[in-house]
């Protein structure tokens, strides 16, 4: 008995590390999205200016751009407020084309934003200003090509939700084979249905997408918790099958931060490819985060002649009880 509960302890400290690992904001509400500012030049002189503020838990992210103190704003369009975003549209008669660009509460922040400039000659560029440094000199500074890789990246590792699945199916499946196996449909489904979204093919209003994939969630901690011959048929012996049908509604969360932000129609398959690279890079690094604690754990375990199930089990409460909450608040949201 005092070897279970001695077993039951570790397997916590361990999840209870995982979870740590990830950016704490998110255990209660879904990813932070990036900002985007968009400069595209005028015709006739000046700047059209674009941006699009991320909206979390109805409140917008206390970040704004702050231009030049000679250059003069107007307001050429009315703010609007879609699901998870405040867009403002503005005119200056400024060159912008070299000016100094500060994104004021950024540093305190956990969230990117997307700068794209369009000169009236010359090829669009792209950058993406982080928190650490919130100031952005165009021409001046180099353009950032892969600015959606990051993003891409970001939002994988950040999107706590999409990262516990990704934990789940990894607990779940013992053998190296299988795994590869299963996490491979995961990911052809999610970029297929993101593709489909971004072109315009597939339209899902987001709000219930979301309380989804959180059910999703619920249903794998479910599974994982369960002793394996008391599993559903399908997830005993085709868990890629089951990973391809839960990807193909995680794709269609992905692209809600793509939608949010915009593709560059002159660039939409290498921005969409690269923003999709991203999401795969970041499923890797918690893979390999993720195998190296259990390699660990395993040791332990041998070590202290615990017992190694009784992590899965932890770790599938916790993953069952945060994600049984984001339902119950992603499902209310809709109402």
């Amino acid at each position: 008995m005092r070897m279970a509960v001695r077993g039951l302890i570790c397997g916590a400290t361990v999840t209870v590390a995982l979870l740590l690992c990830l950016p704490l904001s998110t255990l209660i509400a879904d990813e932070v999205r990036p900002a985007y500012l968009e400069l595209s030049a005028a015709e006739q002189g000046g700047y059209h200016v674009l941006w699009k503020q991320p909206v979390v838990e109805n409140k917008r992210l206390p970040i704004d751009p702050a231009f030049p103190v000679d250059c003069e704003l107007r307001e050429s369009a009315p703010p609007e407020v879609t699901g998870s975003a405040l867009i403002k549209r503005w005119f200056t008669a400024c060159d912008l084309s070299t000016a100094r660009i500060e994104i004021t509460g950024l540093r305190t922040s956990i969230t990117d934003v997307m700068v794209r400039h369009i000169p009236l000659n010359g090829e669009a560029e792209n950058y993406i200003v982080l928190p650490a440094e919130p100031v952005l000199t165009l021409g001046g500074d180099e353009a950032d090509s892969i600015g959606y890789l990051m993003i891409g990246v970001e939002h994988l590792v950040g999107g706590i939700d999409h990262v516990l699945f990704v934990i789940g199916l990894v607990l779940f499946i013992s053998s190296p084979w299988m795994l590869l196996k299963t996490i491979t449909a995961f990911t052809v489904a999610h970029s297929i249905t993101l593709a489909l979204s971004i072109l315009g093919i597939v339209s899902l209003a987001q709000a219930p997408v979301e309380a989804v994939i959180a059910l999703s969630i619920v249903f794998l901690a479910r599974e994982l918790a369960r002793p394996g011959d008391k599993r559903s048929t399908l997830t005993r012996s085709s868990p890629w099958l089951m990973a391809f049908v839960f990807g193909l509604l995680h794709g269609l969360g992905f692209a809600g931060v793509l939608r949010e932000i915009g593709l560059p129609e002159d660039a939409l398959f290498t921005s969409l490819l690269l923003f999709n690279v991203g999401i795969e890079l970041g499923q890797i690094f918690v893979v390999l985060v993720l195998v190296s604690v259990l390699w660990l754990w395993r040791k332990v375990s041998e070590t202290l002649r615990l017992q190694p199930q009784l992590m899965h089990l932890v770790a599938a409460y916790a993953m069952g009880s945060v994600a049984t909450y984001w339902t119950i608040d992603r499902t209310l949201a809709l109402f």
